[in-house]
C-alpha cells in the first residue's frame, strides 16, 4: 500500500480527509481511492471536530430526534448530537436530548432494529451519518430500514459524498468530488481497472481494508 494523502478541511485542521489511490473492492463496487477515516472515527480530537462540523450543517433544521450511524460512525453521531443540543436544536423526545444508534444485519443482510432499540426509529426524525456515500446502496438499505420502522428520513450527514441526494433524501458532506474530482467507482463487472490487468491493492468496507 502506498502512503496516504490528505486534504485538511479549510474550517478545521484537525478535520483530515486521509485516502491512496489504488484499485479497491467495496461491497458494492470497485473503486480507485481508499477513504481511511479510521483516525477520524476514533481519535478524540478529529473525531470531535468532525462531528461539530457536520453539526454546522443542520443548526438551522427544525428537529432531529435520532442519529443512525452507520460503517462505525458512532463517535462522531455522539459529538454531532452534542453540538446541535448544546446549539437549542429542538427534539421531540421525551427527555428533549438525541438518540445514537446503529443498525444490525439479519441472516438475509438486511438492516434491522431489535424491539429495545425499535423506539429510537418509530416515529422519530432521523439523521442517517455515514462515512463516505459512493454508490448509495448502503443508504438505500438504511432509508428503507427507517422507514419499515415507522422513521422518517430528514437527511444524510457524510466525511466524503459523491451525490449531493439519494432517492430525494439530501446529502451534506465535509467533502465532495470537488475536492477529488477523480475519484470513481465502477461495477465489478465493468471495472476498467481490471480491464486493463490493474491488481486488486486492498478489499474495504465500513470497518477497513485488508490487503492481497
Amino acid at each position: 500500500m502506498q502512503d496516504y494523502k490528505k486534504i485538511d478541511y479549510s474550517k478545521n485542521k484537525d478535520v483530515v480527509l486521509r485516502y491512496i489511490p489504488g484499485h479497491f473492492v467495496t461491497p458494492n463496487s470497485h473503486v480507485n481511492y481508499y477513504m481511511d477515516l479510521s483516525d477520524m472515527k476514533a481519535r478524540q480530537r478529529e473525531a470531535r471536530a468532525t462531528g461539530e462540523e457536520l453539526a454546522e450543517m443542520y443548526l438551522a433544521s427544525d428537529v432531529i430526534d435520532t442519529i443512525l450511524c452507520l460503517n462505525g460512525m458512532e463517535v462522531i453521531g455522539a459529538y454531532l448530537a452534542n453540538k446541535l443540543t448544546k446549539a437549542g436544536m429542538i427534539s421531540a423526545n421525551a427527555h428533549k436530548t438525541i438518540y445514537i444508534t446503529s443498525t444490525e444485519y439479519n441472516t438475509s443482510g438486511q438492516m434491522m432494529f431489535r424491539e429495545n432499540n425499535q423506539h429510537m426509529i418509530k416515529g422519530k426524525r432521523v439523521l442517517v451519518l455515514i462515512d463516505t456515500a459512493t454508490t448509495g446502496e448502503t443508504l438505500r438499505s438504511a432509508l428503507r430500514s427507517v422507514r419499515f420502522y415507522g422513521g422518517t428520513p430528514i437527511g444524510i450527514s457524510a466525511i466524503y459524498s459523491v451525490a449531493t441526494k439519494i432517492d430525494d433524501t439530501p446529502i451534506r458532506s465535509l467533502y465532495s468530488t470537488s475536492d477529488l474530482p477523480d475519484y470513481a467507482g465502477y461495477a465489478f463487472e465493468d471495472c476498467p481497472l481490471c480491464k486493463a490487468g490493474i491488481p486488486i491493492d486492498a478489499i474495504c468496507n465500513g470497518y477497513g481494508y485488508s490487503t492481497l
